[in-house]
């Protein structure tokens, strides 16, 4: 509504103007009586006020004619000096500090003028160092404020800049988090599926002279798909996330690599926040199920431990107390090294002191760790 204030404005000049002297009070300065001419000049006067920010230069300029003319004509009160003082703050603040310096100027020369020409004072006498310096303080507040406004103008295009860029970086980090799952999905399929066939081809040869062995290729297909199905419900679950960026898919799924472990996994978990990205979710929940799958075929023990703290970044421990074994023998334990590595995490895989064997990764989830 800045049309309204103005107006708002000019109105309150000319009602300041017309009632202080008619009353005859205010600032001391002419003493002669009003006429239509008088009204006619107020009116310009708050005319050229309400228009100020359209026009702050003409503004200006009628405002400095309008007093002039007004000190000529000897009409009472000096009042009518208000409408100056906000021509050089409006052209100050809306056309900058360098055309507030020439529109001070502009007036000061004027109050100087009708100072020494209809008022008879002298050319700097003390009538003059009165009005200056005011109109040189309405000139710097206006460009104080036109410099705040470009430096906020400036700071929000800064903002905006810097947002565009930020949503620009998630999406297309979105876009490759759903470029890895894609490929997780991929070598998921294959390998299940290869797997699959396997087993199916085994069970369809062995299945009349060794039926045992036909029913434990079975057994490892039933397994396989289990653990397929349930990685491929994990990934789905990722890709369904409205923020590719964040999600707990895969950590929310443990529960289930637990109720297929085929031991006893003690679950403990520290930290509260626990959003992590995708890469890393998805990242954690592959090597608890490594870690768990290798217990399963090679530790024959009867209990694990999992921990998994947040902070600036997860760590995931997976102990079991079943029988050492070298830490260089495999078991995806290297491909479980390289997915840490790739998220810039490590993982170490080695006989603990207490008996057993411990996996330990580290994967970072904050910015700038």
């Amino acid at each position: 509504m800045p049309r309204v204030a103005d107006i708002a404005l000019g109105a309150g000049v000319i009602a300041l103007v017309m009632v202080t002297s008619l009353l005859q009070v205010g600032p001391p300065g002419p003493s002669g009586p009003l006429d239509w001419a008088a009204v006619v000049l107020v009116l310009a006067a708050g005319l050229a006020v309400a228009f100020r920010r359209t026009f702050p230069a003409g503004c200006l300029l009628v405002v400095n004619l309008v007093t002039i003319a007004w000190f000529h004509f000897d009409y009472h009160g000096r009042l009518i000096t208000v409408a100056p003082l906000i021509g050089c703050y409006t052209l100050a603040a809306y056309r900058g500090w360098k055309a507030g310096v020439a529109g001070g100027l502009l007036t000061a020369v004027v109050t100087v003028l009708a100072v020494r020409l209809t008022l008879n004072g002298e050319w700097f006498g003390d009538q003059v160092f009165n009005a200056v310096p005011l109109e040189a303080a309405a000139t710097a507040l206006g460009a104080a404020v036109f410099s705040h406004r470009a430096f906020a103008a400036g700071a929000r295009d800064r903002a905006e800049r810097i947002a565009e860029a930020r949503s620009d970086q998630a999406k297309r980090q979105a876009a490759e988090e759903r470029l890895e799952i894609a490929r997780e999905l991929h070598d998921v399929f294959g390998h299940t599926m290869a797997a699959i066939s396997v087993q199916a081809g085994v069970a369809v040869h062995v299945m009349e002279r060794r039926p045992e062995q036909a029913a434990e290729a079975l057994n490892t297909i039933k397994q396989i798909s289990d653990e397929g199905l349930a990685e491929v419900s994990v990934l789905l679950g990722a890709m369904r996330s409205p923020d590719m960026r964040t999600a707990t898919g895969g950590l929310a799924h443990v529960d289930k690599l637990i109720a297929t472990a085929g031991v006893h996994v003690e679950v403990v978990t520290r930290g509260d926040d626990r959003t992590v990205p995708v890469a890393v979710d998805l990242a954690a929940f592959r090597i608890i199920q490594e870690s768990l799958t290798n217990v399963r075929r090679h530790a024959n023990a009867s209990k694990v431990r999992l921990e998994l703290v947040y902070g600036t970044a997860l760590e995931i421990i997976v102990r079991d107390d079943g029988k050492p074994k070298p830490a260089t023998s495999g078991h995806g334990i290297e491909g479980m090294r390289a997915r840490a590595a790739k998220l810039g995490g490590t993982l170490t895989a080695a006989p603990h002191a207490d008996g057993g064997f411990e996996v330990r990764c580290v994967l970072p989830i904050r910015e700038g760790q």
